[in-house]
């Protein structure tokens, strides 16, 4: 069984996926100066970009948010992947073939990335194909395109989706597979057809006669399908199919719709949880662009956590308060069916997990109609009302405990307070546990203290609710990565950095490395200087490029690698702090007015003049304070006092250092 991928394959990736390009499907880049591009902020709303991206480093960052990293930290954040799933996605772009450690940490996947990527590529052609055979000119499909149109869809609604049609045939799409080149082992490992008899009988499509909606993973790529049958006539035949567990799509871990609803839920931080396939597509096309929908199976643990990484997780006490019509913290709505099921789902999203619970809400038509059918009915403004009526995920569950009993007798209402208490003692938030207390005592017009003293028992009974974590505030994001430079010290202490950072190789000639850290008076400026000292200084980006061209490639064929190389191994032991630092000095703005040829080309003198001068300065500054520390120890001193030959010598060392700097500048 395959573990943490290993560390070299994950360097190749990071090397070979070209950040600028990646970057570049999602945020439209221009030239911000030498080697570096900038543009609008892909996570937050901004006017003027403050989004930088170093090519040649293979960092970005961005100076309203904060946020910053490297192609994989980039893929995280707007594809909303965990870092192995991150790693996986780029490897399959630039063609690198990844390894596992064995017996490594948690097990990530037991398929090799071969396989993997050849299931996806059935998976594509198979939608392609499934599309093909919903066309108007296809009479078996005519079922499809009336139980489609009368859901309410149209030929561009249904081609956004990606919806088509399965034929009632056993090989059809069996046989359109083989011709592609694959193989009897991949259509059965695809799900797409299953096998008779203990594997070694005839393959056969396992979805037939179905209108058919293709189910994508959070980055686009087609990972399995649903299928709603068309005809009744044998009841066996269950009314909707999935794709079976196979080795890229796992129905726990998959939301329908997630990939087109992201950009909506992460941006407005809400997200609405329908039951079907056409409900995601009603509400989609009525303006509710943040619904998805479960595959197959209940909205469970894996799903709230990738509605939890979508929104943020907003660690918030206040989470899920409505301001107006909106909600503090990010919201999630479920649509659930006003029926038995429907409350059964709700109570166990309610048990999934209860900060979560805090931001979550219940939106139930009074009619019982599921969103596709509240679209048809009521337009296009029907969805968006259902939502309006939403009620907190606390209030609902609390109100079906109820629903079963007779509140106008005295009986039932002491029923439904021992139904009801528990619920209530099971909320974690202590000030929500106090106001449905006493909501509860409202509803069931009883004495306040006499529902507390039963949430109590109830409480004692159950152990008692977790205690209550202290979360930050709201909006409390990663702050500025840099100290404001409000002095010359602390800019010309930033300024040294980032030359260094973002320009390694000529540093190496300017002799940053014989820097003191003391001469950074900031601490978390030191903090970088440390961190760029224990990768080796940049001394060892340079030792990157001749190492490279010892194998006989050209210098400037191997600078970027070399210098990507060297970025990544300093970052490797960095704490977080200072690797934000670091990924914002590789993309800040140098104060230096570059001078280019006719071609463009930056004039290499000038980079390498600002950078000996700077560094100079610092050594400078660095020196006379140092000097000065040493000459007011000399005059507390007597020439037999003990040392006092030591302090001499040191400055007159510093002395000549001083001469020599002042040669150089």
């Amino acid at each position: 069984m395959a573990g943490l991928i290993k560390r070299e394959d994950i360097d190749a990736v990071r090397e070979r996926a070209r950040i600028e390009d990646v970057v570049g499907e999602h945020v439209t880049l221009k030239s911000g100066g030498v080697g570096s591009l900038k543009g609008l902020c892909p996570f937050h709303d901004e006017r003027t970009p403050s989004f930088h991206v170093r090519p040649q480093q293979g960092l970005w960052h961005c100076f309203g948010c904060g946020e910053g990293g490297d192609v994989i930290t980039f893929v995280q954040r707007i594809h909303h992947l965990g870092f192995s799933e991150a790693v996986e996605y780029l490897a399959g772009r630039v063609g690198v073939q990844l390894r596992y450690e064995e017996g490594g940490g948690q097990v990530r996947r037991a398929v090799e990335p071969g396989t993997r990527q050849r299931l996806l590529e059935a998976n594509r052609v198979a939608e392609e194909w499934f599309r093909a055979q919903l066309s108007p000119s296809n009479p078996a499909a005519a079922d499809a395109g009336r139980f489609l149109f009368g859901r309410g869809f149209d030929t561009a609604a249904l081609a956004h989706f990606g919806v088509g049609y399965a034929p009632a045939g056993w090989d059809g799409l069996a046989q359109h597979l083989r011709a592609k080149g694959f193989t009897e082992k991949e259509l059965v490992a695809s799900g797409l057809c299953g096998q008779g008899g203990a594997g070694g009988g005839r393959v056969y499509d396992r979805f037939r006669d179905r209108v058919m909606w293709p189910i994508r993973d959070v980055t686009g790529a087609t990972v399995g399908f649903g299928g709603r049958r068309l005809s009744d006539e044998d009841p066996s035949v269950p009314k909707y199919l999935n794709t079976p567990e196979t080795a890229v799509y796992h129905k726990s871990q998959v939301l329908y719709g997630l990939d087109l609803a992201k950009r909506s839920i992460a941006r407005d931080r809400r997200v609405v949880v329908v039951e079907g396939y056409t409900d995601v597509m009603a509400a989609h096309l009525s303006g509710v662009e943040c619904a998805v929908a479960t595959c197959g199976t209940a909205f469970g643990e894996d799903h709230v956590r990738i509605v939890r990484r979508l929104l943020g997780d907003a660690a918030d006490p206040s989470a899920g308060v409505l301001m107006g019509n909106r909600v503090r913290g990010g919201e999630v709505i479920f649509t659930f069916d006003g029926d038995a099921a429907g409350r059964k789902a709700a109570l166990r999203a309610y048990g999934e997990d209860q900060h979560f619970a805090a931001q979550t809400f219940v939106a139930v038509d009074p009619n019982g109609l599921d969103p596709c059918d509240v679209r048809l009915q009521e337009g296009a403004d029907g969805i968006a009302r259902l939502l309006e009526r939403r009620k907190p995920l606390f209030e609902f569950v609390i109100r079906t405990s109820l629903a079963s009993v007779d509140l106008e007798t005295a009986e039932g209402r002491v029923r439904g307070l021992r139904t009801a208490a528990p619920v209530v003692a099971g909320i974690r938030d202590r000030a929500l546990r106090r106001e449905y207390t006493r909501r509860l005592a409202g509803w069931l017009a009883l004495p306040e203290n006499e529902v507390r003293g039963a949430v109590q028992a109830a409480e004692r009974r159950g152990g008692g609710p977790a205690p209550q974590e202290d979360h930050p505030g709201p909006g409390s994001g990663p702050g500025p990565a840099l100290p404001p430079a409000q002095d010359s010290v602390t800019a010309l202490e930033r300024q040294v950095l980032a030359v260094m950072v973002q320009m390694p190789l000529v540093c190496s000639r300017a002799g940053a490395d014989a820097i003191a850290p003391a001469a950074f008076v900031t601490p978390v400026h030191r903090a970088v200087f440390e961190a760029l000292e224990a990768g080796g200084g940049v001394d060892r980006a340079e030792q990157e490029v001749q190492a490279l061209t010892a194998g006989g490639a050209g210098r400037e064929a191997v600078e970027r690698t070399a210098v990507s190389r060297w970025v990544a191994q300093v970052r490797l032991g960095a704490a977080p702090e200072v690797d934000r630092a670091l990924t914002a000095l590789a993309v800040v703005e140098l104060p230096l007015a570059l001078r280019r040829d006719a071609n463009g080309v930056v004039d290499g003198p000038s980079v390498e003049r600002y950078a000996r001068e700077v560094i100079t300065s610092l050594a400078r500054m660095d020196v006379n304070r140092r000097l000065t520390e040493l000459r007011g120890r000399q005059r507390r001193m007597s020439p037999e006092d003990e040392g006092y030959r030591e302090v001499f010598e040191e400055i007159v060392g510093l002395e000549n250092r001083r001469i020599q700097l002042s040669a150089k500048a």
